[in-house]
């Protein structure tokens, strides 16, 4: 019997690639005279053929005819995609041709005469042949007794929305049912041992939860303080020592230097870890043999001679963790079955009441799930792809033969990926399969790979390609065949599961390869369509030469293409040189006229080659913003760019002329306003679509409100973020910048705002009430509703901001570097109930701000700092609401008197609600800056025993640090800067007392750095008060 997973995927292939082929037949392709009536009967046969597909993928088990059938017809879906397309890319080319003669009087570019007289002979053949091979493919077709049905698409879960606004944390779900395994792991780990190096394996069956185990002990509080340096790396299948050591120096470092020689990796690794007891993680490792494990943990040894350390390894297989063990490996158990109910119908139900038709089958589900969270995860998340109304028939006829063994789990991942919604979710599943082992995804750029695959075309109406590629990863995630590694902003990264991974792969074995020094080129079949290449030999060259006119993704991380090898690959769809840094494009890329994908992030190179312009599919471009010294000129002909990465802190930096004509666009990360036609603001009215971050640079140049109208920026409802910068040297005093701010009133959908160097003496109505004769807001005057940060930086002329009004949602407001400003109002923030972080800094002149802190309840982190007027007494009050204060840092202050030389300055200073309430228990940091002669410290702060870090600045006169330093029992990180006459520390007995203390830094210190030594001796010597403390580092200036 077939795998049922092949059969989906061969489903899946042909349903996407006669799906595209129809989308683009109906595309204006078919207004090109000559091809009008060959393309409406390619686009008949099509329609066909997919109505007896489903008929056929039924039958095929039963017939190796219909198997031939369906492999001849993926083979021509292809074929005719790619005539299509090309007809498609005919069509862009005469649109842009044609708009860039707008004077000469243009007939018909769709006319005989306007199409090349060899290009209409040889499309006419293509078209001819494809149309041919449909017919006969149809024929064929009815010959097998092939019939139509009707198919009703599976519709997406009711479940997924709109995901632009889908919440989450950077927290890790919690771990249900190993509380037990991991207070036993951590004991074992925080153990004294003699050893240089131990080595704990934790080892279970696929699915058991080794790698989520792993992840929360080494995230754990008591691991953090214990070991000074921690490492986590992804071992794989791939067990090469010298590729370990290379992942051991990335993890150190955070960045790849691209070494090769393992002696220089040593020497690297052991700088980093000389002296410092470590945490090395090696998960997911597989290999068997004694000689490569023996070769990887005598280097191990080598790098550093400071006894417990310890090397957690996760494995599958019971060989591995006798190899490697040094201490009796730790072997996982299955979950208690109420706990694999708990992770199910958490994922079934999304929280909400357990249903009957649940409940009633509660043994057998459980039964199913072997006591693997994994399985207990995916199982449920297919129940919340399905009605109620169909679990009892999948839980008793799909998942009925169901093993509770490693098998069973690899059955309810493949019944999983069988199920989901639609053949171009497979797809874009599957695809995932060509990035490593672990591999962080980002989600945009998935969804821009799966869209240049054409995975992205059908499903959803009035849908963008985007949106519906947010929804297939949002049915992904909640099948839990992609779980979220991390979130940053609105960019969330996902992982699989590495015997997910091997579902994916598996899938894609007959289409993708993978080329390293390992693999080398495999077998040359006439399928593969997607080709990773990590070591460029003569293997690689040579399928590349075999398999040229069919690949679609070339994924290349070593070696260069040359012109030659390039133009040979005329069906590229996706060209990924992330990896490569000396990599340069040749200028054949402007032969690849079916390329829509080109990541050139990681390269040196200056330039690009202007034949990149020709590229009229291209969607997306990914460049280098550290290398790249221009874009082209000719960047505006790419009239099916949607996704430009690329951005540049360069004002100086010129836009190529015209980018209003790249209307599809929606990721444009910044626009530098320019002074001659075609490079002002008005350019961004054109861009409809834009989504995401925005900045916008030399604001200077605009001409007034109307012409800063020009830009639409309340028309555009996707951006989230931006950016609004004036030059910081502005020439004469004759500003426009408030007419200009005015004009570019936003959309109400803004989460972010930043404005640098605005001139103007007030904000616009649209974003704070001002004085003005009218006594009612006009409509077009729009609130900010969705406004979470708001920050202010150089806004110099500013004298005074009035009460910020209907700012409900407001998380962070900054107000930085404002010379002009002199007070604010004690009722600025009474609409900011949803204040998380206030930063007031660098306002030289401020004199007042006595905020009511009673409006900001929800205040997390407040910053009051370097603003050296401000009166103590007229700083903001009532610290006792602040809760939930994480982090307070303020100061200097001014003082009503002249002694500078004691803390008076800090006297007026909220102190005793801050020590009497419950904001004291909740302040974790607390970060204070003096004055240079100030020769003492405010007593009060002896009180906030709670702090974990204290950062104390600039009290220059202070010659010993009291000893009621010693309350801070709870403390871990001292920072001390600008103490020039410092000579003594706490007393013993008080250092003694801090015994959780594992940082002290210490600049512009210059006697208590020598007496910090261990060479140093007599009564004055510090260092046996210092010498215990993991990170150390007192130095001068």
């Amino acid at each position: 019997m077939a795998d049922p997973v092949i059969s989906a995927t061969v489903q899946a292939a042909i349903q996407v690639a006669l799906e595209t082929a129809v989308s683009l037949a109906s595309d204006r392709i078919g207004l090109l005279v000559g091809f009008k009536k060959d393309v409406a009967s390619m686009t008949l046969s099509l329609g066909f053929i997919k109505d007896v597909l489903a008929d056929a993928e039924e039958k095929q088990n039963q017939s190796s005819g219909v198997k031939r059938w369906l492999k001849c017809l993926e083979e021509v879906a292809y074929d005719a995609q790619n005539v299509l397309d090309e007809l498609h890319y005919e069509s862009l080319r005469h649109q842009v041709e044609s708009r860039n003669r707008p004077k000469r009087k243009v007939c018909c570019f769709f006319s005989f005469s306007n199409i090349n007289l060899a290009f209409r002979w040889r499309m006419a053949s293509k078209v001819r042949d494809v149309k041919l091979k449909l017919n006969g493919i149809y024929q064929e077709a009815n010959g097998l007794l092939l019939f139509s049905r009707a198919v009703v698409p599976a519709a997406l879960p009711a479940a997924v929305g709109d995901t632009r606004n889908r919440q989450t944390d950077s927290v890790l779900a919690p771990m249900v049912g190993r509380a037990d395994d991991e207070s036993e792991i951590v004991k074992i780990l925080l153990s004294l041992s003699e050893k240089v190096v131990s080595v704990l394996p934790i080892t279970g069956m696929g699915g058991l939860g080794k790698t989520t185990l792993a992840k929360s002990i080494y995230n754990k509080k008591q691991v953090d303080s214990h070991f000074e340096k921690k490492i986590w790396v992804c071992v794989s299948d791939n067990f090469e020592v010298t590729r370990l050591l290379k992942m051991i120096l990335e993890s150190l470092t955070e960045r790849n230097d691209g070494m090769t020689s393992r002696d220089v990796i040593v020497r690297k690794i052991r700088e980093q870890l000389v002296g410092k007891k470590y945490l090395l993680v090696l998960d997911d490792v597989w290999t068997e043999s004694p000689i490569l494990w023996d070769d990887f943990l005598h280097s191990l040894r080598g790098l550093n001679a400071t006894n417990g350390n310890w090397c957690v390894v996760t494995t599958r297989k019971q060989r591995t963790a006798s190899i490697v063990a040094t201490h009796d490996p730790y072997v996982l158990g299955k979950l208690s079955d109420d706990d694999c109910w708990s992770i199910l119908t958490e994922k079934a139900n999304a929280g909400v009441e357990i249903p009957e038709q649940l409940q009633v089958m509660k043994k057998e589900i459980i039964k199913k799930c072997g006591g693997l969270p994994l399985a207990a995860s995916v199982m449920g998340g297919l129940l919340r792809m399905k009605r109620k109304e169909e679990w009892k028939l999948i839980l008793m006829n799909e998942l009925s033969n169901l093993s509770g063994d490693e098998d069973g789990v690899m059955q309810i991942l493949r019944l999983s990926f069988d199920n989901l919604p639609s053949p171009a979710i497979k797809k874009c599943f599957a695809y995932c399969s060509i990035f490593p082992q672990d591999t962080a995804m980002e989600g945009d750029m998935l969804i821009e790979l799966w869209m240049a695959e054409g995975f992205l075309h059908a499903g959803l109406e009035n849908k963008t390609m985007e949106e519906i590629g947010e929804y297939y990863l949002e049915i992904l995630l909640q099948s839990s065949l992609f779980e979220e590694a991390r979130k940053y902003g609105r960019t969330r990264w996902h992982k699989m599961h590495d015997m997910v991974h091997d579902v994916a792969k598996s899938i894609m074995s007959k289409s993708t390869r993978f080329i390293n020094s390992e693999t080398g080129s495999g077998d040359n079949s006439n399928q593969v369509r997607c080709l990773v290449i990590d070591s460029f030999g003569e293997g690689a060259k040579n399928l590349l030469k075999s398999r040229s006119n069919l690949l679609h993704t070339l994924f290349l991380s070593q070696g260069s293409l040359s012109d030659d090898m390039l133009k040979k690959l005329k069906n590229l769809h996706i060209l990924n040189l992330s990896g490569e840094e000396n990599q340069n494009l040749p200028i054949s890329i402007g032969k690849l006229i079916h390329l829509r994908y080109i990541n050139f992030e990681d390269s040196t190179s200056e330039t690009l080659p202007e034949s990149v312009c020709k590229l009229y599919n291209l969607q997306t471009l990914r460049l280098n913003s550290f290398a790249l010294k221009v874009l082209l000129k000719g960047t505006c002909d790419l009239i099916s760019l949607r996704h430009l990465h690329f951005y540049t802190l360069d004002e100086a930096f010129q836009m190529p002329l015209e980018m209003g004509r790249l209307t599809c666009l929606q990721t444009l990360e910044f626009f530098n306003v320019g002074r001659e036609k075609g490079r002002r603001i008005g350019e961004l009215g054109s861009l409809k679509n834009l989504k995401g971050n925005l900045r916008i640079s030399n604001l200077e140049l605009v001409k007034g409100k109307e012409g800063a109208e020009e830009a639409k920026l309340s028309e555009k409802a996707n951006l989230f973020r931006l950016e609004l910068r004036w030059a910081s040297d502005q020439e004469g005093d004759n500003y426009n910048d408030e007419d200009v701010l005015d004009g570019l009133r936003p959309h109400p959908n803004l989460e972010e705002l930043v404005i640098w160097n605005f001139m103007g003496d007030q904000f616009p109505r649209w974003l704070m009430d001002l004085p003005t004769t009218t006594t009612t807001l006009p409509e077009s005057a729009t609130t900010l509703p969705e406004l979470a940060r708001l920050r202010f930086y150089s806004c110099d002329r500013c004298r005074e901001l009035l009460p910020l009004q209907n700012f409900a949602s407001l998380k962070e407001l900054v107000i930085a570097h404002f010379d002009g400003l002199t007070n604010l109002p004690g009722d600025m923030l009474h609409s900011c109930t949803s204040l998380q972080k206030l930063r007031v800094a660098y306002c030289d002149n401020l004199i007042s701000f006595p905020l009511n802190l009673q409006q900001t309840p929800s205040l997390l982190e407040l910053e009051l700092v370097k603003c050296s007027k401000l009166k103590t007494s007229m700083t903001p009050k009532g610290f006792g609401f602040l809760t939930s204060l994480r982090e307070l840092t303020i100061g200097p202050f001014s003082d009503d008197g002249d002694d500078h030389e004691n803390s008076s300055i800090y006297d007026e200073f909220d102190w005793s609600e801050l020590i009497s309430s419950s904001s004291s228990s909740a302040l974790r940091g607390l970060y204070l800056c003096g004055l240079p002669h100030m020769e003492s410290l405010p007593p009060q702060i002896q009180c906030l025993t709670a702090l974990t870090s204290l950062s104390l600045y600039d009290f220059g006169g202070i010659k010993a640090l009291p000893d009621w330093f010693g309350n801070f029992a709870a403390l871990e990180e001292l920072q001390l800067f600008g103490f020039k006459e410092l000579g003594h520390l706490p007393s013993a007995d008080a250092m003694r007392s801090l015994t959780k203390l594992k940082s002290l830094v210490v600049f512009g210190s210059p006697l208590l750095e020598e007496r910090c030594t261990p060479e140093s001796s007599g009564p004055d010597s510090q260092w046996s008060k210092v010498s215990h403390i993991q990170d150390l580092r007192i130095t001068d200036y």
